[in-house]
Protein backbone atom coordinates (compact mmCIF):
# COMPACT_ATOMS: atom_id res chain seq x y z
CA UNK A 1 0.00 0.00 0.00
CA UNK A 2 1.48 3.28 -0.83
CA UNK A 3 2.03 6.06 1.86
CA UNK A 4 -0.34 8.73 1.69
CA UNK A 5 1.91 11.33 3.41
CA UNK A 6 4.35 11.90 0.71
CA UNK A 7 5.41 16.03 0.96
CA UNK A 8 4.54 18.23 -2.32
CA UNK A 9 4.91 21.77 -2.64
CA UNK A 10 2.47 22.16 -5.11
CA UNK A 11 0.69 25.33 -3.81
CA UNK A 12 -2.90 24.06 -4.22
CA UNK A 13 -4.41 25.11 -1.21
CA UNK A 14 -4.25 28.76 -2.82
CA UNK A 15 -5.57 27.39 -6.01
CA UNK A 16 -8.38 25.41 -4.09
CA UNK A 17 -9.29 27.96 -1.76
CA UNK A 18 -9.89 30.88 -4.07
CA UNK A 19 -11.53 28.77 -6.27
CA UNK A 20 -11.41 30.99 -9.13
CA UNK A 21 -12.34 29.38 -12.41
CA UNK A 22 -11.18 31.81 -14.73
CA UNK A 23 -7.34 30.57 -13.98
CA UNK A 24 -8.40 27.57 -16.34
CA UNK A 25 -8.53 29.81 -18.65
CA UNK A 26 -5.39 31.69 -19.66
CA UNK A 27 -3.68 30.85 -22.97
CA UNK A 28 -5.70 28.52 -25.07
CA UNK A 29 -2.75 25.94 -24.72
CA UNK A 30 0.77 24.94 -23.33
CA UNK A 31 3.54 22.31 -25.14
CA UNK A 32 4.11 19.54 -23.18
CA UNK A 33 6.82 17.25 -24.14
CA UNK A 34 4.80 13.06 -25.39
CA UNK A 35 7.32 10.73 -26.23
CA UNK A 36 9.67 11.79 -29.34
CA UNK A 37 7.48 15.29 -30.32
CA UNK A 38 5.61 17.72 -28.42
CA UNK A 39 1.83 17.98 -27.87
CA UNK A 40 -0.65 20.14 -26.50
CA UNK A 41 -2.68 20.56 -22.88
CA UNK A 42 -5.52 22.53 -24.41
CA UNK A 43 -6.77 24.38 -21.13
CA UNK A 44 -10.42 23.88 -21.72
CA UNK A 45 -9.90 20.38 -21.42
CA UNK A 46 -8.25 20.09 -17.97
CA UNK A 47 -11.60 19.65 -16.42
CA UNK A 48 -12.23 16.46 -18.63
CA UNK A 49 -8.60 15.59 -18.02
CA UNK A 50 -8.87 16.33 -14.08
CA UNK A 51 -12.53 14.08 -14.22
CA UNK A 52 -11.06 10.97 -16.14
CA UNK A 53 -7.69 10.35 -13.68
CA UNK A 54 -10.24 10.65 -11.17
CA UNK A 55 -12.45 8.32 -12.40
CA UNK A 56 -9.75 5.90 -13.63
CA UNK A 57 -8.16 5.95 -10.00
CA UNK A 58 -11.92 5.44 -8.32
CA UNK A 59 -13.05 2.42 -10.67
CA UNK A 60 -9.28 0.36 -10.48
CA UNK A 61 -10.08 1.21 -6.34
CA UNK A 62 -6.82 3.05 -6.48
CA UNK A 63 -8.28 5.49 -4.26
CA UNK A 64 -10.66 5.99 -1.55
CA UNK A 65 -12.90 9.54 -0.92
CA UNK A 66 -15.70 10.30 0.84
CA UNK A 67 -19.29 11.10 -0.91
CA UNK A 68 -19.28 14.36 -1.81
CA UNK A 69 -15.69 15.04 -2.23
CA UNK A 70 -14.91 14.33 -5.65
CA UNK A 71 -15.73 17.58 -7.28
CA UNK A 72 -12.92 18.83 -5.01
CA UNK A 73 -10.49 15.81 -5.34
CA UNK A 74 -11.39 16.66 -9.49
CA UNK A 75 -9.98 20.60 -8.40
CA UNK A 76 -6.57 19.12 -6.43
CA UNK A 77 -5.86 17.76 -10.16
CA UNK A 78 -6.78 20.52 -12.38
CA UNK A 79 -4.83 22.92 -9.65
CA UNK A 80 -1.68 21.14 -10.41
CA UNK A 81 -2.29 21.23 -14.32
CA UNK A 82 -3.42 25.08 -13.87
CA UNK A 83 -0.38 25.72 -11.41
CA UNK A 84 1.75 24.08 -14.54
CA UNK A 85 0.49 25.87 -17.43
CA UNK A 86 0.19 29.09 -15.58
CA UNK A 87 4.32 29.17 -14.60
CA UNK A 88 4.41 28.36 -18.36
CA UNK A 89 2.76 31.42 -19.83
CA UNK A 90 4.39 33.31 -16.81
CA UNK A 91 7.92 32.05 -18.29
CA UNK A 92 7.23 32.87 -22.38
CA UNK A 93 5.95 36.65 -20.99
CA UNK A 94 9.28 37.12 -18.81
CA UNK A 95 11.15 35.78 -21.89
CA UNK A 96 9.36 38.02 -24.53
CA UNK A 97 9.80 41.10 -21.95
CA UNK A 98 13.73 40.32 -21.52
CA UNK A 99 14.29 40.35 -24.98
CA UNK A 100 12.80 43.83 -25.00
CA UNK A 101 14.28 45.25 -22.58
CA UNK A 102 17.61 44.22 -23.12
CA UNK A 103 16.91 44.78 -27.19
CA UNK A 104 17.64 40.95 -27.96
CA UNK A 105 16.65 39.36 -31.07
CA UNK A 106 13.90 37.47 -31.30
CA UNK A 107 15.84 34.10 -31.93
CA UNK A 108 17.16 34.47 -28.50
CA UNK A 109 13.43 33.56 -27.21
CA UNK A 110 14.08 30.42 -26.76
CA UNK A 111 17.67 30.16 -25.14
CA UNK A 112 16.26 33.05 -22.37
CA UNK A 113 13.18 30.82 -21.81
CA UNK A 114 15.35 28.14 -21.16
CA UNK A 115 17.62 29.97 -18.78
CA UNK A 116 14.51 31.21 -16.98
CA UNK A 117 13.25 27.84 -16.70
CA UNK A 118 16.35 26.18 -15.21
CA UNK A 119 16.25 29.17 -13.01
CA UNK A 120 12.90 28.41 -11.56
CA UNK A 121 13.03 25.08 -12.17
CA UNK A 122 10.30 24.71 -14.83
CA UNK A 123 11.06 21.39 -16.95
CA UNK A 124 10.02 21.77 -20.64
CA UNK A 125 10.46 19.81 -23.94
CA UNK A 126 11.82 16.53 -22.99
CA UNK A 127 10.99 14.97 -19.77
CA UNK A 128 7.79 17.73 -19.21
CA UNK A 129 5.28 14.99 -19.90
CA UNK A 130 6.95 12.82 -16.78
CA UNK A 131 7.38 15.99 -14.92
CA UNK A 132 3.71 16.61 -14.92
CA UNK A 133 2.41 13.38 -14.42
CA UNK A 134 4.92 13.35 -10.99
CA UNK A 135 3.28 16.58 -9.96
CA UNK A 136 -0.12 15.40 -10.82
CA UNK A 137 0.63 11.75 -8.16
CA UNK A 138 2.21 14.45 -5.76
CA UNK A 139 -1.00 16.47 -5.42
CA UNK A 140 -3.03 13.08 -4.81
CA UNK A 141 -1.33 12.03 -1.85
CA UNK A 142 -0.94 15.70 -0.88
CA UNK A 143 -4.98 15.96 -1.67
CA UNK A 144 -6.85 16.52 1.78
CA UNK A 145 -10.06 15.41 -0.18
CA UNK A 146 -8.25 11.47 -0.83
CA UNK A 147 -8.70 9.58 2.09
CA UNK A 148 -6.77 6.83 1.33
CA UNK A 149 -4.34 5.52 -1.46
CA UNK A 150 -4.47 1.85 -1.99
CA UNK A 151 -2.75 1.22 -5.55
CA UNK A 152 1.44 1.02 -5.49
CA UNK A 153 3.21 4.26 -7.18
CA UNK A 154 4.03 2.43 -10.51
CA UNK A 155 -0.14 1.44 -10.40
CA UNK A 156 -1.18 4.93 -10.06
CA UNK A 157 1.51 6.49 -12.52
CA UNK A 158 0.12 3.87 -15.15
CA UNK A 159 -3.87 5.18 -14.46
CA UNK A 160 -3.09 9.02 -14.52
CA UNK A 161 -0.83 8.43 -17.72
CA UNK A 162 -3.21 6.34 -19.45
CA UNK A 163 -5.85 9.45 -18.65
CA UNK A 164 -3.95 12.18 -19.50
CA UNK A 165 -2.75 10.44 -22.36
CA UNK A 166 -6.15 10.66 -24.08
CA UNK A 167 -6.02 14.30 -24.13
CA UNK A 168 -3.04 15.43 -25.41
CA UNK A 169 -3.33 17.49 -28.47
CA UNK A 170 -6.82 17.61 -27.91
CA UNK A 171 -8.99 20.55 -28.15
CA UNK A 172 -12.61 21.83 -27.02
CA UNK A 173 -13.20 21.06 -30.57
CA UNK A 174 -12.34 17.24 -31.32
CA UNK A 175 -13.26 16.43 -27.83
CA UNK A 176 -16.79 17.21 -28.66
CA UNK A 177 -16.97 15.64 -32.23
CA UNK A 178 -15.78 12.59 -30.73
CA UNK A 179 -18.36 12.72 -28.11
CA UNK A 180 -20.82 13.04 -30.35
CA UNK A 181 -20.45 10.14 -32.29
CA UNK A 182 -20.19 8.17 -29.12
CA UNK A 183 -24.08 9.48 -27.40
CA UNK A 184 -24.96 5.40 -28.33
CA UNK A 185 -22.09 4.32 -25.57
CA UNK A 186 -22.76 5.43 -21.80
CA UNK A 187 -19.63 7.82 -20.70
CA UNK A 188 -17.62 5.65 -18.43
CA UNK A 189 -18.28 2.29 -19.26
CA UNK A 190 -14.98 0.06 -20.45
CA UNK A 191 -16.40 0.25 -23.99
CA UNK A 192 -17.08 4.20 -23.76
CA UNK A 193 -13.25 4.57 -23.22
CA UNK A 194 -11.83 2.07 -25.74
CA UNK A 195 -13.83 3.81 -28.43
CA UNK A 196 -13.30 7.06 -27.19
CA UNK A 197 -9.19 6.47 -27.11
CA UNK A 198 -8.99 5.06 -30.52
CA UNK A 199 -11.76 7.78 -32.00
CA UNK A 200 -9.18 10.25 -30.43
CA UNK A 201 -6.05 8.73 -32.24
CA UNK A 202 -7.86 8.33 -35.52
CA UNK A 203 -9.21 11.45 -35.52
CA UNK A 204 -6.08 13.36 -34.40
CA UNK A 205 -3.61 11.72 -36.83
CA UNK A 206 -6.06 12.80 -39.79
CA UNK A 207 -6.18 16.12 -38.36
CA UNK A 208 -2.58 16.31 -38.21
CA UNK A 209 -2.25 15.02 -42.13
CA UNK A 210 -4.75 17.70 -43.65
Amino acid sequence: MASKNWPTTLGLRSFLDTRKPRLLYGAENATVSKGPGAMRIYRKVVPKIAKDVIRSLLANRAIEMEDGRRDEAELDVAGVLVDYLNALDQLRTDAQETLARHNLPVEMLGRVKRQLADTRKIVMGEGAMEHVIDRVIAGLFDSKNIEEVFAEDNEIRKLVTEAMNKYMGVDEELDREVRGRLKNLREGTAEWEVEYGRLIEQMRHTKMAD
